[in-house]
């Protein structure tokens, strides 16, 4: 005898078939339960340098580079140390609130968008959880964080034991030029000899890459809200943070905003601040004309760009001729004679990752 339900028999059929189909549909935005692991063998040439490793874009495009420094990097990170215990514990510390995290960010030089993508999904593969800066207009620069603002951040965050700063400071960037990682460690300090070394001899023993392929571009859209949560794998996930606050928080901390504000409302006070395309130049118009009122002229080059606008990004008489013209000099710091009218009474530059003045 037929029911006396108002669905009708093609409806059923249609409702059993998409019950059927549920398990396949979530396992699309589900993560993979495994990573994958990749056989792999050391590449020589890694070798950091100072708190990290700098080469030509072309090196770290050749296959297997950079999974494999970043799979070292991790297995330094994760693997206990002399003292039995490991600066990233691969799981969750009882004695901590929230399970912790590396920052990842950098200059957004070239290379850095492929570059997040890769060490997201090693990350995964070791069970790692990251925080990535939000993508902000008109640049859109992937993970765009000066190396002051890093460190800032990971001194705010009890749960974040260090950060990966993709940069290679003050040198060129561009497909033809730098790129580079950098370490930072639990409180916000340049990785010192010992963890670089613990890197090094770790690549030199590499024999497998843990990773969890991402989808696509869309499921890490780092200009996303900050608070959204992209999930990696069964433990990782990967936040996107405001790159901010923890560097005014930093910064308020340390000086008199209010002093520093009346300084900017002297009419006899004109500040020129040259970022030379670099990541310090959000962060300067975010403090210098949001924070303490200076006019927009104040801003010269602020705007990033992955390969700093053709320059050198090394503030110094030679590469910020610019800013050295506008201030009335010549390029040995000399005052130029044929000049008149100097409109500006001090000027400031910083490099590519915003730490040389």
């Amino acid at each position: 005898m037929l029911s006396s339900s108002p669905l009708c028999l093609p409806s059923v059929l249609r409702l059993l078939l998409l019950l059927c189909l549920l398990p396949s549909l979530s396992s699309l935005s589900a993560p993979a339960s495994k990573p994958t692991s990749k056989p792999t063998s050391p590449i020589p040439g890694m070798k950091p340098g100072t708190s990290g490793l700098r080469k030509k874009v072309s090196v770290w495009e050749s296959p297997g580079y950079l999974e494999n420094f970043v799979q070292a990097a991790f297995d330094a990170w994760t693997e206990p140390g002399e003292g039995g215990e490991a600066l990233f514990p691969r799981a969750c510390d009882a004695a901590r609130d929230a399970a912790p995290f590396l920052l990842l960010a950098g200059d957004g030089r070239f290379f850095s968008h492929r570059a997040i993508r890769t060490i997201a999904a090693v990350a995964a593969g070791n069970g790692i959880s990251l925080r990535v800066p939000q993508s902000l207009p008109p640049s859109f620069a992937p993970g765009l964080m000066s190396t002051p603002a890093c460190s800032a951040f990971i001194r705010s965050e009890p749960d974040c034991l260090g950060g990966l700063l993709l940069t290679a400071s003050h040198n060129p960037g561009g497909p033809d030029e730098d790129f580079g990682i950098k370490f930072n460690l639990a409180q916000g300090q340049p990785a010192d000899e010992a963890f670089t070394d613990r890197v090094y001899e770790r690549s030199l023993a590499i024999e497998e890459v843990l990773s969890f392929p991402l989808e696509d571009d869309a499921h890490l859209d780092l200009s996303a809200p900050p608070g959204t949560v992209y999930p990696l794998s069964g433990t990782a996930t990967l936040t996107v943070v405001d790159p901010f606050p923890a560097y005014l928080e930093s910064l308020r901390a340390s000086f008199s905003f209010e002093k520093l504000r009346a300084l900017a409302s002297r009419p006899d006070f004109r500040l020129l601040f040259d970022g030379m395309h670099g990541a310090g130049g959000p962060f300067a118009r975010r403090l210098l004309v949001e924070e303490l009122g200076l006019p927009e002229r104040s801003l010269m080059r602020c705007d990033p760009r992955d390969d700093f606008g053709g320059g050198h990004p090394d503030p110094n008489l030679k590469y910020a001729a610019d800013l050295v013209a506008k201030m009335g000099l010549l390029p040995d710091a000399s005052a130029d004679p044929a000049f008149s009218g100097v409109e500006y009474t001090l000027g400031a530059a910083n490099d590519g990752d915003g730490d040389r003045h």
